[in-house]
């Protein structure tokens, strides 16, 4: 093959403090792989946020890589805020060999939704013995 073919994937999550990004890429054997290149765009921002990601693999985002926590990122995490983030990958040239994506992120939505929905008395609903 003499070109990569980039391609990631996004997860959905529950857990609202991270956000899951898997690289599922499929590299050429003659081309190098350089400068792998992730940049995540979070709901309401008008600046990405620029970071490296390793080939093949996976990489777990938080609010402290996205600049949306600038404390305690050793011991409490941020939710990050659901919406639309907007994630491209490149690699080298990088301006060339890129991939983008929109991702609507909807894990604090679902998880209320599924708080809600165990919360419901369904004892009137069961059978009678």
């Amino acid at each position: 093959m003499n070109k990569h073919t980039l391609s990631l994937e996004v997860p959905e999550t529950l857990n609202a403090k991270i956000l899951r990004i898997v690289d599922t890429s499929v590299y050429s054997d003659i081309l190098e792989v350089a400068c792998p290149t992730l940049q995540i765009l979070t709901p309401g921002a008008t600046d990405a946020v620029s970071m490296e990601i390793t080939t093949g693999g996976e990489k777990i985002i938080t609010a402290c890589d996205l600049g949306l926590q600038l404390t305690d990122c050793e011991t409490t995490l941020t939710e990050l805020p659901d919406g639309i983030y907007s994630i491209r990958y490149s690699v080298a040239p990088n301006d060339k060999v890129y991939v983008e994506y929109s991702h609507l992120r909807m894990s604090k939505a679902i998880k209320l939704y599924y708080d809600i929905y165990c919360s419901i008395n369904l004892s009137g609903c069961e059978p009678l013995k």
